[in-house]
């Protein structure tokens, strides 16, 4: 591969351009997630109850997401890394090891928080999370520059698709709809319309209908009528070429 390498950071950690990103779109709904979790949390009410059972729904969701995401890791990026570099993703699967750790723990505490609102153990929580948080942070940071190093060196563009899809037909479709909810909001205009023109092609309309109902809400009004008209001149052109 002739793609170029631009050396970031620390040593060993590279960002090569044009080619197939496995960890960007999720990382960037992962991160959106876990500041708008922590933000809610930091401004938790106590005494209001109705408030404090959808901050803690909230934080039970970004745990479960964050489960599931080291799970995905696991099963599909690792063993397509160890194919190519043995031991290339050890770093990586030591912090996966402790961020399951880590979830257990906050769940735990979460869920005496829900038996009993007390302001100390809430803000202790709070400190908990945001460590939890900015560890993730870093983490991911080694994921895309580090691991997308050896995958871009192990693998064409056609094999990274190729993992990228059996990856994807692991997930349940309860758990895509939720990650697509957060990887649109969490994208640039024009990664929105990328993918949701590659969803308008391969979904059943009212299955697309869904997702926009989703996501428009979180859009501003002219990011919301250049999507319409982005989405319209897709289906106008396709309707001329057929």
């Amino acid at each position: 591969m002739n793609t170029p390498v631009i050396p970031i950071g620390k040593a060993g950690e590279t960002i090569l351009q044009s080619r197939p990103n496995l960890y960007a779109p999720i990382h960037k709904a992962l991160r959106l997630m876990m500041c708008e979790t922590l933000v809610e949390v930091g401004q938790l009410d106590l005494d209001d109850r109705q408030a404090r059972d959808s901050t803690l729904a909230a934080v039970r969701a970004l745990l479960d997401a964050c489960r599931a995401h080291v799970g995905h890791e696991n099963d599909h990026i690792h063993p397509a890394i160890e194919a190519v570099t043995v031991g290339g993703s050890q770093r990586v699967a030591n912090d996966h090891v402790e961020h399951l750790d880590a979830i257990a723990m906050l769940s735990d505490e979460l869920e005496a928080l829900a038996e009993t609102p007390d302001p100390l153990a809430a803000h202790a929580f709070y400190l908990h999370l945001s460590t939890f948080v900015a560890e993730n942070f870093v983490h991911m940071r080694v994921e895309e520059t580090a691991h997308n190093a050896l995958l871009w060196r192990g693998y064409d563009d056609q094999g990274l698709h190729a993992i990228h899809d059996r990856l994807l037909a692991s997930i349940p479709p309860q758990e895509m709809m939720a990650s697509v909810h957060w990887m649109l909001r969490a994208a640039s205009a024009a990664e929105r319309s990328a993918m949701l023109l590659d969803m308008q092609q391969g979904m059943p309309r009212e299955a697309f209908a869904q997702v926009l109902r989703m996501i428009r809400p979180h859009l501003e009004t002219a990011e919301s009528d250049r999507l319409a008209w982005t989405l319209a001149l897709d289906a106008l052109q396709r309707r001329q070429a057929a």
